[in-house]
């Protein structure tokens, strides 16, 4: 009735199981790669997929209706997508997470939070949506990961399972690496240099290369201030700085004036 992608093994050796409710559970073959595809190979995350169609009723596997009140495009039927839900479920209680443009917006701290549940659900709507009642009976939250609209919920929920495995500290090579990551201190990330030390003739900055780690530790930190400064000035209104980013961030302003004048 569902497809496993990592193979059976005892759930409670994982750090998280997410289970998906998708009509093309074939999409989410890309996480097989990268970050993703390490994670679910060394047993760390569990991922389980649940179609619809298996739990219809009818020859066709049916799972979607005209509107009522007319309109175009076609909406979920409560029927197969509850039946896949409970089969999910199991009869246990599981944060389960509807992806649609109508939800909150996608964040870090949204994120952060969602990676302290040991199991999830995550929906993935297609055509015009689900049926109003299969929310109010089984949803517990919208997530959305932008103001715009995807043909279905599969793309998005790839996207959270990236964000959640890049915040368990074992998949990572270096367990450091998601604490420098943009958003996470709620900057941007600073620019990134790697050889050759020149190319079209420019060239990687000096402080990077005099091996003075609390030069460098500035320089970064100056690098986010400005790279936030120009590119989400709104991150900044929310993040009470600092003296020493205050001074940094001044100067980084002072130095791009120069640069125009």
């Amino acid at each position: 009735m569902f497809i496993r992608l990592s193979g059976w093994i005892n759930s409670m050796s994982y750090k998280i199981n997410i289970k998906i409710i998708t009509l093309f559970p074939e999409i989410f073959e890309s996480l097989k790669y990268g970050v993703t595809g390490r994670a679910i190979k060394n047993n760390i995350v569990n991922i389980e997929y649940f179609n619809p169609r298996s739990y219809t009723e009818n020859k066709y596997g049916k799972v979607d209706d005209r509107s009522y009140g007319g309109g175009p495009g076609m909406v979920m039927m409560v029927d197969p997508l509850q039946k896949a839900l409970q089969a999910a479920k199991n009869k246990t209680k599981i944060k389960t997470i509807l992806l649609t443009p109508q939800g909150s917006l996608l964040t870090h701290e949204k994120i952060k939070k969602l990676s302290e549940e040991q199991n999830i659900i995550l929906v993935c709507g297609r055509y015009e949506g689900i049926d109003q009642r299969l929310i109010d009976l089984e949803i517990d939250e919208e997530l959305s990961i932008g103001d715009y609209v995807l043909s279905g919920g599969e793309l998005a929920a790839m996207v959270v399972i990236d964000a959640l495995t890049r915040l368990i500290p074992e998949v990572l090579g270096d367990e450091t690496s998601n604490q420098q990551d943009s958003f996470t201190d709620g900057l941007l990330e600073y620019p990134q240099y790697t050889r050759p030390e020149e190319i079209h003739g420019k060239k990687v900055p000096s402080v990077l290369l005099n091996g003075n780690h609390e030069e460098i530790r500035l320089w970064r930190l100056k690098q986010s201030l400005g790279k936030t400064y120009l590119k989400r000035p709104d991150l900044l209104k929310k993040r009470k700085l600092t003296t020493l980013e205050t001074m940094l961030l001044s100067d980084f302003i002072s130095e791009l004036n120069e640069k125009k004048s």
